[in-house]
């Protein structure tokens, strides 16, 4: 008998893998061009360069971790399991667009970090459900 794919997570984590080549590959570039080979030799656009694709994956795994645990385990249906990834990967670019336009407070990066954190959430939530009534 064959093993299940996790199908739904396999497509976000697949989809943020291709956003964090994405801004790591803007980060060699910056590097490149201002001539930096570690740390960002006090360039303003390469630190924040740096710190949009830093935050993505400080805080996708986890989320991509509990969408799997989520899938694996039946805590939500198919369909919810793909809004809450779909906010999950509006949420990195909207983060990823705000914080890579300007250091200071912008209305994508806040709605960004919401759409992060609430799926997050809402995962978390579903996982304690489903162990709790297991």
């Amino acid at each position: 008998m064959g093993m299940s794919v996790p199908l739904v997570s396999a497509l976000y984590a697949a989809l943020l893998a291709i956003l964090a080549v994405a801004l790591g590959l803007r980060v060699v570039a910056l590097r490149v061009r201002h001539r930096v080979g570690i740390g960002d030799g006090g360039n303003a656009s390469l630190a924040r360069a740096m710190r949009v694709h830093g935050n993505l994956v400080e805080t996708a795994p986890l989320a991509l971790l509990l969408l799997l645990l989520a899938e694996l385990s039946a805590a939500m249906p198919a369909a919810s399991l793909h809004g809450v990834g779909i906010a999950l990967l509006a949420g990195r670019l909207l983060h990823a667009l705000g914080l890579g336009r300007s250091a200071g407070a912008s209305p994508a990066r806040f709605v960004g970090m919401l759409l992060s954190w609430g799926p997050t959430l809402v995962l978390a939530l579903a996982l304690l459900r489903r162990a709790l009534l297991a």
